[in-house]
């Protein structure tokens, strides 16, 4: 794991730099037609551009939002129903949705996956998964009652405490990693925001 850190990275003239890219986009969302993976002018890096209508397509990183949910000093779960990594635990997460917010979207997924009711409180870890083009964002988040129930992409829901974690069993490096974060700043009576780069 890495901190967090903004650096400029100096380009000379007619030199690409690869960034992470899939080249998944093979046709047009506009017309249909074949795409080509090719610097646009004005443009710094490779894009699928259309051979036809010439339209350019971007590809960005996805939001991955949720809520590290807490009563006393226990941390709620969810056993995985879906793949990737079904029958693991993680903290409640997913994709955000367009036209909702970054609260909105870990409100939502927490209620989806865990059928929690919580309070939202402030932003707690924001990872970068680079090789994966997902940034993921935890809040913390107080459970206002312990009546939680597994949503269809859950198996099932549990609280537990730090030493209780099935560690070994944690779906995702971000998971494990914002656990740690969470019991250190739990254990200091102080907690921060954190961010941190994940390989």
């Amino acid at each position: 794991m890495q901190a967090c850190s903004l650096q400029g990275h100096g380009q000379g003239a007619g030199t690409l730099r690869r960034m992470h890219s899939t080249h998944s986009i093979r046709h047009c969302k506009t017309c249909g037609g074949a795409t080509a993976y090719l610097i646009p002018a004005d443009d710094n890096r490779e894009r699928a551009v259309c051979t036809v209508c010439a339209t350019v397509h971007y590809e960005n990183p996805c939001n991955v939002v949720g809520t590290v949910p807490v009563w006393g000093d226990q941390v709620l779960l969810c056993r995985r129903n879906i793949e990737p990594r079904y029958g693991y635990w993680t903290l409640p997460a997913g994709f955000m949705e367009m036209d909702e917010t970054l609260a909105e979207g870990a409100l939502r997924e927490t209620v989806e996956e865990a059928g929690a009711n919580i309070e939202l409180q402030p932003l707690f870890s924001l990872l970068n998964v680079v090789r994966a083009g997902q940034v993921h964002v935890f809040y913390r988040a107080r459970l206002i009652d312990t009546r939680f129930a597994p949503g269809p992409e859950t198996i099932e829901v549990q609280l537990f405490r730090e030493h209780e974690v099935p560690w070994d069993e944690l779906a995702f490096k971000t998971v494990r990693e914002t656990l740690k974060l969470y019991f250190e700043d739990q254990r200091r009576g102080q907690f921060g925001f954190h961010c941190a780069d994940i390989g």
